[in-house]
Parts: structure tokens; C-alpha cells; sequence
């Protein structure tokens, strides 16, 4: 049986779990199990499905210490974040627990006068999840729990570098949950494809090479798919922002966990001359602790492998090479881990892979531009559109700026990082395929509309 190895990112040495590269046949078998159990799940009075999903919140909640301490182990992410991730995983259980409560349809004028025209909301059946290893929790529960508030059965493929996590969330859900109803398949791409193969509907996070592959294996079979596939987002400072309060949240956005969020800032476009903020910006990141992630005092903790790293660090050569300046960032951490400095750059060429694409690590730019107008389209020019942020003290501007910005989401005197998981999460272009996560918007892409005709 071929294994693959789970190792914690700031002490590689350190195995955390190996688990199987889960076969095609494997999955399939999986699948079976699951189509079986969606049968009595989805027959399951709503009611009882939210009594279950109580249940897991209730589990989740309980042993919060013990998973934070993985998260921290198998990701490196720094313990105020993971802590943090483990309560919002229990607040999307409890939410969608509720959700799947609300009116499940409605009632038309029908053509007679006399029959009951009305809409019924039915579950797809099993439901397949590809998750990334940056949110091993938030990110499987904010697809997990609405699938089974509204009766699918789930397979979950994780990233391999968060397999621990996802095990344990299944062991801490086998008491709420029937065999069958969640399954979690650790493997590589092939484990993933079988997944697709296998599934009624699916919903994939990750890069936009993985994404497009999902989407068009998904297509081709002709289920439903979403797929969220990360940003290269801007943050837009205007001469009348507060600069020291955007310069600190801008820094958070930027570098915190390493910049390893799809929701991370990679831009600063600054309106008029950018060197009092890029300066304040770099202060900002220089304060930022940098180190163990089991520390709670860090906020800036390893990449989660040493190819993102090295793609950093020659990225940045070679911006440097092209006339770029490096504000902080040239000295590096010791230790023995993947870590990586957290870089500020200005004077970065136009053309450059720093001012367009997403690195997913703690680097970012500043760019000059000289109105608001010049700023939406630098900021619109990327292939993504997940999110950017505006920072000023006028209304006007911000709401102009938000209705001009080609993204999905937009925060206005907040950083580009957070989102709330009652309320529609996607982005534009190449950021997202399909239809929004989270919120009320999950019950559309977990369910399908059956239409009635009732006549006596």
C-alpha cells in the first residue's frame, strides 16, 4: 500500500501521521457506502439532522485544546489563529445545524386556480470535498456541514499536509454522525480525481491549475461544481486614509500566518507619493513576531514547505535584479523549519510576477499610482478577483471604489483577510467557478429545486 507522509512545517523532522494514498477502487468502494447511507440520511427529519450537527459542534468544542495543538503541529499555524479557527468551526456546525430549519421552498399561483403549485428543496445525494491544508478546519466544515444540514452524504478529500486533522475531525463526528454519512479519503491527485468520478456534486478549494482540472472533470459528468482557487488582492490607501491604522492592518493582512490565505494582501497601491506609508507599512511588518507558531505570542510562523519558500526568495531576486527595492525582508530567520522573512518591496518593474501573481507566502508590493481611478485598474488588471480593500475617511470614494473593483468581495478601513461565514464568500475571474460558499448561498449549490404539482 503506498503511503504519503504528513510532516509539521516548522520542524520537518517531525512526522505527524502517515496515512494511505487512497486508491481509485478504494474511493469508489467508499462511494457505495455513501450513496447507501444517503438514502436514510436524506429521509432523516430536518430536525434530527440538526440535532446531529449540535452534536458534532458539541464534540468539536470539547476537545478544542487537543485539536488546536494539531493544527498548530501539522500546518504551523500560529495558536491565537488556530484556537481561533477551531471556535468559528463550531459556530459554522451550530449556524448550519439552524439553517437546515429554514423554509425549504414556495408555493406559486398554479394555472387551474384549484392545484398546489410549490417548490421542494432535495438533496443531491453524496457530495465530494476537496479541501485545502491552510484552513484544515474552517474551510471542510463550511462545505461539510451545509451539505449535511440538507441530507448528502459527504466524501472528504483533504490536502495530504492537513490529513491528521481531517482524521481526527472524523473521529470526533463517528458518535453524531451514521457510518457512511461522512468519510474522509487521504490520498494525492489521483484520489481526487476518483472522488469527482464518484460524486453527485463538488466543491474544490484550492490553486487555479487544481481547480480548472476539477471543474472541467466535473463538467464533463455534468454535476454541479464550485471551486474557489485563490487571489492576488490589493489593498488601495488614499491620501486621506488613517495611514497608521491601515498601515497595521494592512501588515496583518499581508503576513499573518505567513501570508497563506487566499484572502492574503499581495498589493498596497498607494494614491500619491507612497513613501511616507511604505515606510510606516514596513515599520509595521518589522513588528510583526516571527517564529514557533506554538508560541502565542507569534503571528508570523513557517511556510508549509520549503518549494513555496524558494519560489519567494527567487522571486524576490529576481525583482531586485530588475530595479526593486527591499524594505524589510533581506534577513532571514534561522532554525529549521520553512520559514521566511516577511518582505515589503517597492520599485518593482512593471511585468513583474510580484505585482500579478499569487505567491501564498508572507511578500507583498507597494505601488504608486496617482488618482483613485488609476488605482481601480491596477487593481483590476490580475487574472483574480477574490477580494481587495480600500482605506479612507470619505464615504464617496468608498463607495465608488467598491461599486469599480472586479472582486467578489470588498472591505472598506478592514483588511482583506476575515470573512463571516453567514454571508456569500467567492470571488471573480479566475478566483472562483461556479456559485458562492457559505451563508444562505450554500443551500443553492447543496440542493436541488423539485417543483410540484399538487391536484385533487
Amino acid at each position: 500500500m503506498t503511503t504519503i507522509e504528513s510532516r509539521s512545517p516548522q520542524k520537518p523532522s517531525d512526522l505527524v501521521v502517515r496515512v494511505p494514498d487512497t486508491t481509485p477502487e478504494k474511493v469508489a468502494a467508499a462511494a457505495v457506502v455513501a450513496r447507501k447511507a444517503a438514502t436514510g440520511w436524506a429521509r432523516e427529519p430536518a430536525p434530527t439532522r440538526t440535532a446531529a450537527l449540535h452534536a458534532c459542534a458539541e464534540a468539536l468544542a470539547a476537545a478544542a485544546g487537543e485539536l488546536t495543538d494539531l493544527v498548530v503541529r501539522e500546518v504551523g499555524k500560529p495558536r491565537s489563529e488556530a484556537g481561533a479557527e477551531i471556535g468559528r468551526g463550531v459556530a459554522i456546525l451550530r449556524y448550519f445545524a439552524q439553517q437546515a430549519l429554514y423554509p425549504e421552498g414556495e408555493v406559486y399561483p398554479p394555472a387551474d386556480g384549484v392545484s398546489l403549485l410549490h417548490t421542494r428543496r432535495r438533496p443531491h445525494g453524496v457530495v465530494g470535498l476537496i479541501t485545502p491544508w491552510n484552513f484544515p478546519v474552517a474551510i471542510p466544515l463550511w462545505k461539510a456541514a451545509p451539505a449535511l444540514a440538507f441530507g448528502n452524504t459527504v466524501l472528504l478529500k483533504p490536502a495530504p499536509q492537513s490529513s491528521a486533522v481531517s482524521l481526527r475531525l472524523a473521529e470526533l463526528f463517528a458518535g453524531a454522525l451514521p457510518h457512511g454519512v461522512l468519510t474522509v479519503l487521504t490520498g494525492l491527485g489521483a484520489t481526487g480525481e476518483a472522488v469527482v468520478d464518484a460524486a453527485a456534486a463538488v466543491s474544490f478549494t484550492g490553486s487555479v491549475a487544481a481547480g480548472r482540472a476539477v471543474a472541467g472533470r466535473a463538467v464533463a459528468r455534468g454535476i454541479p461544481v464550485q471551486c474557489e482557487m485563490g487571489g492576488q488582492n490589493a489593498a488601495i490607501v488614499l491620501p486621506d486614509a488613517d495611514q497608521d491604522a491601515a498601515a497595521a492592518a494592512i501588515a496583518a493582512a499581508a503576513m499573518g500566518y505567513a501570508g497563506q490565505k487566499c484572502t492574503a494582501t499581495s498589493r498596497v497601491i498607494v494614491v500619491g507619493d507612497p513613501t511616507p506609508f511604505a515606510e510606516r507599512l514596513a515599520a509595521a511588518v518589522e513588528a510583526l513576531p516571527v517564529g514557533d507558531p506554538a508560541d502565542p505570542a507569534t503571528v508570523v510562523g513557517p511556510l508549509i514547505e520549503s518549494r513555496p519558500r524558494e519560489a519567494i526568495r527567487a522571486a524576490v531576486r529576481r525583482a531586485s535584479a530588475g530595479g526593486a527595492r527591499v524594505l524589510t525582508g533581506a534577513r532571514q530567520p534561522s532554525g529549521d523549519g520553512w520559514f521566511q522573512a516577511p518582505t515589503v518591496l517597492t520599485n518593482v518593474p512593471p511585468g513583474d510576477d510580484l505585482r500579478s501573481e499569487e505567491y501564498f507566502g508572507p511578500v507583498c508590493v507597494v505601488l504608486p499610482v496617482e488618482s483613485a481611478a488609476a488605482a481601480v485598474r491596477v487593481a483590476n488588471e490580475v487574472r483574480h478577483g477574490l477580494v481587495a480593500a480600500v482605506y479612507t475617511r470619505s464615504l464617496g470614494p468608498a463607495l465608488t471604489l467598491s461599486n469599480e473593483l472586479d472582486v467578489g468581495m470588498v472591505k472598506v478601513n478592514a483588511p482583506t483577510t476575515g470573512v463571516d461565514f453567514h454571508a456569500p464568500f467567492g470571488g471573480e475571474k479566475e478566483s472562483s467557478y461556479g456559485p458562492r460558499e457559505q451563508g444562505t448561498a450554500a443551500r443553492d449549490f447543496y440542493t436541488r429545486t423539485v417543483t410540484v404539482t399538487l391536484t385533487p
